[in-house]
């Protein structure tokens, strides 16, 4: 077992031994609410919406972000997204577009900016990103994350939660996963839950199965039943993701036969993490198949990924909207 798979036992589970460090958590928790009490933020110049969470670990963030800035384009807005660039060597701040290398922008930048085509700039300084985006001529900018950067001016804030982890043990970093303490839940505009409900007043939010791309060929899609019916049940997962457990059980609930490969998150595939899947049929995570594009291994195995599209009650577009400032072009 590596440390991080031992640390989120852990944090989603009983805490045990970690509970002996229980004072730097209350520290750290008493920290965190100081500086949200404190925090003084200029005013944007456009409506600034921030998708966050409060947990370590992937929530369903990116998704969001994507279906928002789609919503964002058909009402008329013309949108841009700003990130950190987990992962990404820049230089910052970064213009982000669909030929990226996810080694200079990170992956989840490099993927929103394949799926919406709309300005995405990263830096590790959240202020530099959205001054740098502003100048693409964009009308509203959505963070992905960004929630604890307090230079950043925001609008509105949206926090994700898993509706399977929910907020682990409850605890505060290093005890639990806890970026913040719970009753930060109670300050922001919006709370989803990825998954189903995570807790009164909570959006419901469910990722939904698309189809299959082809890593070699995206332009070759499949639905999930047309792709059952070419290459049968068995299938090998690989997932690099904050909770590869959620990618697993949505292909079990599809039909398919699951032998799972969990790597951390935002895990750098290399060569070597495929070959030992030559001549299989493996499904990934789209987050995934943008690191793994162009790897040698690919032409030895038949390397698919699953497209999903988040799906929200169709009246927490127009809460965003009014709670935004945003009024149609």
């Amino acid at each position: 077992m590596t440390l991080e798979s031992a640390l989120l036992a852990r944090w989603y589970g009983r805490p045990g031994v970690l509970l002996l460090l229980a004072p730097l958590a209350w520290l750290y928790a008493g920290i965190q609410r100081l500086r949200n009490r404190h925090a003084e933020r200029a005013r944007p110049p456009v409506p600034v919406i921030v998708v966050g969470n409060i947990t370590l670990g992937g929530t369903g963030k990116t998704p969001l972000v994507i279906a928002l800035v789609r919503e964002l384009l058909a009402r008329g807005h013309r949108p841009g997204v700003i990130a950190r660039g987990y992962g990404g060597a820049g230089p910052f701040p970064l213009r982000v577009d669909a030929a990226t290398s996810p080694a200079a922008g990170g992956d989840e930048p490099v993927l929103v900016a394949r799926e919406t085509q709309v300005p995405v700039v990263v830096a590790p300084k959240r202020a530099d990103a959205l001054r740098s985006v502003l100048e693409c001529g964009v009308d509203v900018v959505i963070s992905d994350d960004g929630l604890q950067h307090g230079a950043l001016p925001r609008t509105v804030e949206i926090i994700v939660i898993d509706h399977q982890r929910r907020l682990g043990n409850g605890y505060c970093l290093p005890v639990g996963p806890l970026r913040e303490p719970a009753s930060r839940l109670g300050t922001v505009d919006f709370v989803v839950g990825n998954g189903g409900d995570a807790g009164v007043g909570a959006i419901p939010m469910q990722l939904q199965p698309v189809c299959m791309r082809n890593l070699r060929d995206p332009a070759e899609v499949l639905l999930p039943a047309q792709f059952l019916a070419r290459f049968g049940r068995n299938v090998r997962a690989i997932a690099g993701i904050g909770n590869p457990r959620r990618f697993f059980d949505t292909l079990r609930n599809l039909g398919f036969q699951v032998s799972d490969f969990a790597f951390p998150d935002h895990h750098a595939f290399r060569d070597d993490d495929l070959q030992a899947h030559a001549g299989h049929t493996v499904l990934m995570t789209a987050k995934d198949a943008i690191k793994c594009s162009g790897l040698p291994a690919l032409s030895r195995l038949e390397a698919w990924y699953l497209s999903v599209e988040a799906e929200l009650p169709a009246g927490f577009f127009d809460a965003v909207s009014r709670r935004a400032g945003l009024h149609p072009p």
